[in-house]
């Protein structure tokens, strides 16, 4: 069977299995997540055994840290992506929401409700929490999931979608709704985005590689999570006690995730005493320093190690323990600099000083500005949303992290009494 077969019976399944989302209640899909979470939990010992197959794997692979901490599950891991799932299934509903309702002159009644989307394609990498992620978010805005992770994920993948298609056995949802896109064939990630017709969105989450890969060959609708090159802006009237644990947290919190912190800004009137003091805070963190030449003097001076920062330095997302530092002489400057290395994720101000906090809102084009707290806020859960299916950084429907309501659509509902147009 060759791979584009594949994938269309893929999706025809999981289209027909999707029925019985569209035609279950609130209340079912969310004692559906609530099974899901109870499996897992109750798994747990399977689903961490198959997952130190992928880390031996990974580690003979010689895969880096950051890889090998992404792919890592612990049974706290495993008991915060059951308690994701839970925290989905609380969330309202977000299907059948009127969002529009008028009545024309003619008496025809016009109703906008929200609707899922049908069938929608994840392609992601290493992650295997993503794969509980996207199928609970999907699962509960009434869409059936097509999941093509990564093959050094590949034991992980199975075996969770395994426990979540056996929970949903209990359930008034068909199992069919969850499939895993076997990720041992690369030609499935290409059939997958080339099932127009038969896939209704596609969504890649992971590496800049694989996301510009995804928009650039899709010709099914694609959603793009982007890249995360975040920046911490630490402005002349920062609270400093605020700032040096914020940068802390920001580069070294989770330094593999999109929203944490790859470049640190410092005004030029606290660069030299803060500068100082937030270079040896890093760096006896762990964290590799690249420096423009300034701040590349103040390293020197201390003895503390650090690399002259490039331009290809400050447009990288390390997704590891490295970070570059800059003297800026303004708000304007540092929106400068974050425009031109920037990629719409996520920028952090710290700064008491109400006017410079709104230029810089103004100024930045992204998706989440943090104001005097961490870019590692950026996440679905810790805002409330329970687990997202991802972190947009395009301007569609979709922006920043995306929960339920973005994986809707909308339908036109136009009731009349027998009027005809003339």
């Amino acid at each position: 069977m060759s791979a584009q077969t594949l994938i269309n019976t893929l999706a025809d399944t999981a289209r027909v299995a999707g029925r019985t989302l569209t035609v279950a209640t609130g209340a079912q899909r969310k004692a559906a997540l609530q099974t899901i979470a109870d499996a897992i939990e109750a798994r747990s010992a399977e689903i961490l055994a198959a997952n130190e197959k992928d880390m031996a794997a990974g580690r003979l692979a010689n895969l880096n840290s950051s890889l090998l901490d992404r792919l890592l599950l612990t049974p706290e891991r495993v008991k915060g992506i059951a308690g994701g799932a839970r925290l989905v299934s609380e969330l309202p509903d977000p299907l059948g929401i009127t969002l529009r309702k008028s009545t024309l002159s003619n008496g025809i009644e016009l109703e906008q409700i929200s609707v899922p989307f049908g069938v929608i394609g994840m392609v992601y990498e290493a992650r295997p929490n993503v794969t509980v992620d996207a199928a609970v978010i999907l699962l509960m805005s009434g869409n059936a999931a097509l999941l093509r992770g990564s093959s050094s994920a590949s034991h992980s993948n199975e075996i969770l979608v395994r426990v979540m298609r056996d929970a949903l056995v209990t359930t008034s949802i068909s199992p069919d709704v969850i499939q895993l896109v076997p990720s041992e064939d690369r030609e499935t990630v290409k059939a997958l985005l080339n099932a127009r017709g038969k896939v209704d969105l596609v969504i890649p989450r992971g590496s800049a590689a694989l996301i510009r890969m995804v928009v650039d060959e899709s010709t099914v609708p694609t959603i793009e999570t982007g890249a995360g090159v975040c920046h911490v802006y630490i402005d002349e009237f920062a609270d400093l006690s605020k700032a040096l644990p914020i940068i802390i947290n920001s580069k070294v919190q989770r330094p593999s995730v999109c929203n944490a912190a790859e470049t640190v800004l410092l005004h030029t009137a606290i660069a030299n005493e803060f500068g100082l003091v937030a270079l040896k805070a890093l760096h006896e963190a762990g964290v590799i320093l690249h420096c423009d030449a300034a701040t590349l003097a103040i390293a020197k001076n201390a003895g503390i190690p650090a690399t002259l920062a490039t331009d290809e330095n400050f447009c990288t997302e390390y997704g590891t323990l490295e970070i570059n530092v800059a003297i800026v002489g303004s708000v304007d400057a540092a929106s400068a600099h974050i425009a031109k290395f920037g990629t719409q994720h996520t920028e952090a101000i710290i700064s008491e000083d109400k006017e410079n906090v709104k230029r810089f809102i103004a100024l930045a084009d992204c998706a989440a500005v943090m104001v005097n707290t961490s870019t590692r806020f950026t996440d679905g859960e810790q805002m409330g949303f329970g687990a997202e299916i991802g972190i947009s950084n395009q301007k569609l429907h979709a922006r920043g992290p995306m929960g339920l309501e973005a994986m809707t659509t909308t339908t036109w509902i136009v009731t009349g009494n027998g009027q005809i147009r003339s």
